[in-house]
């Protein structure tokens, strides 16, 4: 009988991964409000929107089944996917603890960073940490709660360049690739080199790692590289001609989106294909990720820099005046840069029951240079975040669902008294 279950989880499983979106809906549903999306539907090139809606049906078991709808969703048309990387790095980060079967190396225990290379730089203290002391853990949580980017660096130092992207085929996210650091002008050369780390449980060491080195190439078939008519270089000089993003990480929606379902719905996959993360890891992820920053005692964050819906783009547009309601949450990671806004969400009511995923990119670049500063996130980006979400979000409040959701998994207790 077991194997008869399993077998019929694959092939679900199989099913749901090959389903073909609906490319009608969401486009009727856009032009259906002129007032909030006409700027969009207007623009020369619909400001590089793309969209994947996802619903979620339980059966009577609580096992979840997806039905898809995109807009101009297109792999092979470029974006850059910004923070949005740090989700799957942290994820391959937690799997490397485990597969490296070491006695005492845990997502807490203190990761000190040294440097071996030029312009690599060494860490030893994290005054955000409880502790201290610098750790997977503590730079898991930063990641999750405010997209630090230093967190995600020392991240991609312990896993390295190559051991992320052969994850990256491992789980069939082909279109994928991520070469190197963030917001500290990394490549080349240097980012093929990671930093050497050692772990350490109080005074003893547990793990020691020596400098990596990948001379590997991750070529991708893509569209839309090249963008704008000029770009500010590194000493702020105007060079007129287009953007170049060849050398950039690559992290298409549809994969994006295909990471989130397997971190939240490991029952939807097949043991083989599951994440290597342990209940405890998954509790982790599903707690920081839907916490506010303003709900955070260690680390702590603290308004004005900081509020609630900071890194909500999808719902709440980033609002720093909104009040959240308590009883949504969000499961996200977003990312921004070169005008570029994205989020990959899934979003639930745990009073109504009401679930669905949504990922989405928007770009507004109107004076076509880059690494100018001068970017419409405020007017053009995040609007349209907050208004695809919200729409979408009153849509699933009212469509009908043959069983309610057990999201029990989902609603963890966070122990704070949130300044929302």
């Amino acid at each position: 009988m077991k194997k008869i279950c399993v077998l019929l989880l694959c092939l679900f499983s199989l099913k749901t991964l090959a389903q073909q979106t609906d490319t009608v809906f969401l486009e009727k549903l856009l032009q259906s409000h002129p007032e909030l999306f006409q700027g969009i539907l207007n623009h020369p090139t619909h400001n590089e929107v793309q969209l994947l809606y996802t619903q979620i049906d339980r059966d009577k078991h609580n096992i979840p089944h997806f039905k898809s709808y995109s807009y101009r969703l297109n792999p092979k048309h470029y974006f850059y996917p910004a923070s949005t990387v740090k989700l799957p790095t942290l994820i391959f980060a937690l799997e490397k603890i485990h597969e490296l079967h070491i006695k005492d190396l845990t997502p807490e225990s203190t990761m000190l960073t040294d440097s071996n290379f030029r312009d690599e730089t060494r860490v030893t203290k994290d005054t955000s940490a409880t502790n201290g002391l610098p750790s997977i853990g503590n730079y898991g949580k930063k990641i999750l709660l405010v997209s630090d980017n230093d967190a995600y660096n020392r991240l991609y130092e312990f896993v390295g360049r190559e051991e992320i992207n052969k994850k990256l085929q491992k789980y069939g996210l082909k279109d994928t690739r991520i070469l190197g650091r963030l917001a500290i002008g990394d490549g080349g050369d240097r980012a093929r080199h990671t930093n050497p780390i050692r772990f350490y449980n109080g005074d003893k060491l547990v793990y020691a790692q020596t400098e990596q080195v990948d001379n590997n190439n991750y070529p991708v078939n893509v569209e839309n590289l090249l963008q704008g008519k000029g770009y500010l270089d590194r000493n702020d000089k105007l060079v007129m001609k287009p953007f170049d993003f060849t050398d950039k990480n690559v992290y298409p929606l549809t994969d994006q989106q295909a990471v989130l379902k397997r971190l939240l719905f490991p029952e939807a996959f097949p043991k083989s294909e599951r994440f290597n993360l342990t209940v405890d890891d998954y509790q982790f992820i599903y707690k920081y990720m839907s916490m506010y920053p303003t709900e955070s005692q260690k680390p702590t964050y603290h308004s004005p820099e900081y509020f609630a819906a900071y890194c909500k783009f999808l719902f709440y547009g980033a609002d720093s005046t909104i009040a959240v309601n308590p009883d949504i949450r969000i499961f996200n990671k977003i990312g921004d840069s070169y005008g570029y806004d994205i989020d990959n969400a899934y979003i639930v009511n745990f009073k109504t029951k009401t679930e669905f995923m949504l990922s989405a990119v928007v770009q507004s670049n109107e004076d076509g240079i880059y690494n100018d500063n001068k970017y419409e996130y405020t007017t053009v980006c995040l609007p349209f975040m907050k208004n695809i979400a919200q729409v979408l979000y009153q849509y699933e409040l009212k469509r009908p669902r043959k069983h309610s959701a057990d999201l029990r998994k989902y609603k963890l207790n966070l122990n704070v008294s949130p300044d929302l």
